[in-house]
């Protein structure tokens, strides 16, 4: 029985049948959604809280720890990470794969709620958004204006676009650059209260009682009811001045007789710029899972509704566009797929010299294509990198099938018969070897959809795709293929050739006629041909060691991003200093077209860069931009600047400033922080790793009070009282809101600027005493200089300090992460627990997952072709390629000094299904010559390879130029696709030739073989039936 037989019969329905293919995949290509991979984001989760003024040990030990604990009791969380700085917890939570991170949320904030009474009075409760803190932001908006203040210009940035912009579908968070919020701010003359005999905490009782916002009830009159107002609210600076804070001889003290009250902003050591301009930017992060072009259109198209409403002064500029990026990857994997084509095409024509020959296989291609789209819009995927490039490889083998068919069809029509017996036998004959090669090819990706985690995540998709395509082209070259072979094929001798067909002929003949001549050598001198594999799978195993390992090859998006660190204990001016001349070196690069800069609102010693570089055609590679700018901007004295480039896949909730991460923990703090700082030291003195930095800040310079409780409590005032007064003094404390319509603003209370410089100033404090008296700060408290920590972080509830590090040029991450695990085992004691984190830990995890991965495959081949032979010899036969396929690709990759990546890997799981075509072709063709005409192993397989020639320089030949123009690779996202071609076109070119002569060997071999087990196992059979 025929599968084909019955569409070659029904041309109708046969082309009914593909129109509907071609319409449902034309309308779910309409509806794909483009992204740039497919959404492998973990549910992460950012908790922020704030308590102006607290140290890092105050914020960790208060805030983060009972948070902590309260998180960890969460099902589904799979790592937790909280740093403390001043004044400031952040707490990222990292969920499984398979958690929902809208239910996710719902635990985090009920954990919160649990926490509230457990937390030091006066913090600004705890938040979250659903965002990972160390992904990079997939679109900046800055905001400048020649003629609006600075707070006006916030005004419009953050009340008018960020809260708009918060709404927009997928929107986790919109980030404040260079905020520059109003605010009073009143600065206290710790002089002027000492002469009036004031103390600091009346002034903040009478600013905190003289700006209420109470209700003040209602009027219920027979008639009418009346609303009470009151104006006991203050709005402005000038009124504050004149608020009385007591009264002394029968006048009042105003508050402008002791403090400079006015008009300022928010947070006053924190500044933005852009192109070298003041300016309040807008970073744009969005939920982890959502799809990055969507929320980029969604957030573009809310700013161009509002951009009228704007005045004319404002100017809102896009310094970064994540989805520009994207839109350009996947338009320039289209334009490869479209290249791709063109050449398979040619391939065919050029060896078939007929153009309807060639059109006939060559339908497979596009409906192959265009019927996988349906699957890919049920299945919820998108049009990304990875699935548009299982596409283009997708182009390079799903034609085999229908030129195998389209071959033995012709060769049916050239012994005499008729174009419909010649399209029913041919069919029937080879309709089996293309199940087979179906069905085999797709068995290759079932490993894939078993993989789990973040690489399960990502190829998941790639492997459905691939599959579904493979399937559709051959259910194709089974239906439509030989239907039209039955319809338009004219007989050979029908045909009229010019002398080009001729020539090409003769060219053909002639390579054939050497390669029977060839194979006919290597038959006779088989034992030399199996020295020669066993060879190549030893040469295989030291190249395999040999190629650098990596993970998932950076792409030149476009962006840079920066750290900038000076000294420990820089003050807000000195740290503004040296960023604006790292800025004037970054503005005078010729490759940057924008960048921001901005200092404050995180770590005090810290800033940032975020750097937009021009078109790709008008400067080098961004690897190369940012080497030539590290450079020089470490020629700055005073200041560290660390450039990275985005990864295309963010793993870890830790932001670092360089790109992978090693992590240190231990519950003894003193062994941790002493431990880290040794082994920061002896990896930066390794070849191999650059740029080695730490979170370990430990050497702030800090004032530390001693409070003698006894002196205080006899003198009428308490431990809460001192420490009230030292965070009224230097806390920038907020003392009481001011509210109007659309929003509120702080009035932040602070001792005058030349007061806050030095510890002297401590001597100035004066404290209000239950007996009424005032007492100084001295005479219950003395200070002393010390140093304490910048920041103090935790990872999993324990103390941690987290080592990252970037590659020089040349050097894998594979060989950067067995010298740090061989420098950490020698310089840390047992009781340091340490481990790789981020991508570093992923690269680990992939390493330890591929092989098994590459070996299930293979297993996974064997069993199916086993079943499709009922055999346990002719899979080992067909499979026998493999090494050579390995070979190739490590030769390749080696040549070209690529990494095996991720992506590399996947190429040569590939070749486990593609390099086996041959085979298949040339068994199922000797099993029959031997089945049929009794032909020995050795004459079936040479007329199999004579006979097969054609179709398998065909398909060979297609495959390799549909992956040609991957491993060339141009383009955004070129970078990760050309690992993968360059690993399927070495693998394919060296393996197709060398099995062309290899396989016939195996198979004599193992054809004899199976024949003596077969005799034997018949004999064993007889012996006991005669015994009866």
């Amino acid at each position: 029985m025929s599968i084909s037989g019955p569409f070659i019969r029904r041309p109708v329905a046969t082309t009914l049948i593909m129109l509907g293919i071609l319409m449902f995949g034309l309308m779910a290509y309409r509806l794909l959604p483009v992204s740039d991979l497919p959404n492998v984001d973990f549910p992460t989760i950012s908790v922020s809280a704030g308590l102006p003024g607290a140290s890092p040990q105050t914020m960790a030990a208060a805030v983060a720890t009972p948070l902590e604990k309260q998180f960890s009791t969460i099902a589904g969380l799979d790592a937790m990470t909280s740093s403390s700085t001043l004044g400031g917890t952040n707490i990222t939570l990292q969920f499984s794969l398979s958690r929902n991170i809208d239910a996710a949320a719902q635990d985090v904030q009920a954990a919160i709620s649990k926490t509230l009474r457990q937390l030091p009075p006066g913090i600004q409760p705890p938040s979250y958004n659903k965002s990972n803190p160390a992904d990079s932001p997939i679109l900046y908006l800055a905001l400048t204006s020649a003629t609006l203040p600075l707070p006006k210009l916030d005004e419009y940035a953050e009340t008018f676009l960020a809260q708009r912009l918060s709404t927009v579908n997928g929107v986790a968070q919109v980030q404040v650059f260079g905020s520059a919020k109003y605010a009073v701010r009143i600065q206290v003359d710790p002089k002027a209260l000492a002469a009036r005999g004031i103390g600091l905490d009346e002034v903040t009782a009478a600013v905190s009682a003289g700006n209420p916002n109470l209700p003040t009830g209602t009027l219920w009159g027979p008639q009418r009811a009346y609303t009470v107002l009151a104006d006991g609210s203050i709005s402005s600076a000038p009124e504050f001045r004149k608020l009385a804070v007591t009264y002394q001889n029968g006048a009042p003290v105003r508050l402008q007789d002791v403090a400079n009250v006015l008009d300022d902003v928010q947070d006053s050591r924190n500044a933005s710029w852009y192109d070298g301009k003041r300016a309040v930017i807008l970073a744009i992060q969005r939920q982890p899972g959502t799809n990055t072009v969507q929320v980029a259109d969604g957030v573009k198209a809310t700013v161009a509704s509002l951009a009228s409403l704007l005045p004319a002064s404002v100017e809102v500029n896009t310094l970064y566009d994540r989805s520009v990026s994207i839109r350009q990857s996947v338009n320039d994997v289209q334009v490869t797929l479209f290249i791709a084509l063109i050449l398979v095409v040619l391939v065919i024509f050029l060896f078939l010299k007929n153009l309807s020959a060639t059109v006939i296989p060559s339908l497979a291609l596009p409906f192959s294509i265009i019927g996988t789209f349906s699957v890919m819009y049920l299945m919820g995927y998108s049009l990304d990198n990875l699935s548009l490039m299982a596409l283009t490889l997708a182009v390079g083998f799903v034609v085999d099938d229908a030129i195998v068919m389209l071959e033995n069809i012709v060769r049916h029509m050239e012994k005499g018969k008729r174009p419909m017996e010649a399209a029913l036998d041919g069919a029937r004959e080879i309709g089996f070897t293309i199940l087979s090669m179906t069905l085999s090819l797709t068995a290759v990706f079932i490993p894939l959809l078993l993989m789990g985690g973040i690489l399960g995540r990502l190829f998941h998709e790639f492997a459905v795709t691939i599959g579904v395509a493979i399937l559709v082209s051959g259910f194709v070259s089974l239906t439509l293929t030989p239907m039209l072979c039955s319809r338009f094929l004219r007989p050979p001798k029908e045909e009229h050739h010019g002398h080009w067909y001729e020539a090409t002929e003769r060219v053909y003949q002639r390579a054939r006629g050497w390669y029977e001549r060839s194979l006919a050598w290597v038959m006779d001198r088989r034992g030399l041909a199996i020295l020669f594999s066993l060879g190549i799978l030893a040469a295989t195993a030291v190249l395999y060691r040999l190629v650098p390992s990596g993970f998932i090859p950076t792409e030149d998006t476009g962006q840079i991003q920066g750290t900038t660190e000076t000294l420990e204990g820089s003050s807000f001016e000195n740290m503004r200093d040296h960023q604006v001349a790292v800025a004037d070196i970054v503005a005078r690069d010729p490759n940057i077209a924008h960048f921001m800069s901005t200092v404050g609102g995180g770590t005090a010693n810290q800033g940032r860069l975020s750097i937009r570089l021009k078109p790709r055609n008008q400067r080098p590679p961004a690897s190369e931009v940012a080497r030539e700018l590290n450079a020089k901007l470490n020629s700055v004295p005073g200041i560290r600047t660390y450039l990275q480039i985005p990864p295309s896949i963010r793993i870890g909730g830790r932001p670092t400033k360089t790109q992978y991460q090693f992590t240190l923990q231990s519950a003894d703090i003193d062994a941790l922080y002493d431990n880290a700082a040794l082994l920061e030291r002896v990896l930066r003195g390794i070849p191999t790793l650059q740029d080695v930095t730490s979170d370990l800040q430990i050497k702030n310079p800090q004032v530390s009070v001693r409070i003698d409780r006894d002196r205080a409590t006899s003198l009428g005032v308490t431990v809460q009282q001192i420490e009230q007064a030292l965070y009224d003094a230097y806390g920038s404390r907020q003392v009481s809101t001011i509210y109007t319509p659309n929003n509120q603003y702080w009035v932040i209370l602070e001792l005058l600027p030349e007061y806050q410089r030095d510890p002297s100033a401590l001597q100035l404090l004066y404290l209000r005493s239950q007996k009424g008296t005032l007492v100084p700060l001295t005479s219950v408290a003395t200070a002393s200089n010390d140093v304490g920590p910048l920041s103090v972080n935790h990872s999993g509830q324990l103390p941690s300090v987290t080592l990252s590090f970037n590659l020089p040029p040349g050097v894998s991450l594979g060989t950067a992460v067995n010298d740090v695990q061989k420098a950490a085992r020698q310089a840390l004691p047992s009781t340091i627990s340490t481990g790789f984190s981020g991508t570093a830990q992923a690269f680990q995890d992939s390493q330890q997952g591929l092989f098994l991965l590459l070996l299930l495959a293979i297993v996974v081949i064997y069993i199916v072709l086993g079943i499709l032979y009922e055999s346990f010899v002719h899979p080992l036969t067909i499979l026998s390629g493999l090494p050579f396929a390995g070979f190739g690709a490590l030769l390749t990759l080696v040549i070209f000094r690529t990494e095996l990546s991720v992506y590399a890997y996947v190429g040569v799981i590939m070749l486990v299904g593609l390099v086996k075509k041959n085979a298949i072709m040339m068994i199922d063709f000797a099993l029959d010559a031997e089945r049929r005409e009794g032909k020995s192993p050795r004459e079936a397989i040479i007329e199999a390879c004579s006979v097969r020639f054609r179709p398998i320089m065909m398909t060979t030949m297609a495959a390799l130029m549909g992956t040609l123009p991957i491993a060339i690779g141009w383009g955004t996202g070129a970078e990760s696709r050309r690992p993968l071609g360059l690993a399927v076109v070495g693998g394919l070119a060296f393996s197709q030739l060398i099995t062309l002569y290899v396989t016939p060997v195996v198979y004599t071999y193992l054809d004899t073989l199976q024949h003596r087990l077969g005799r034997r196992a018949r004999t064993s059979v007889a012996e006991p039936a005669a015994a009866d």
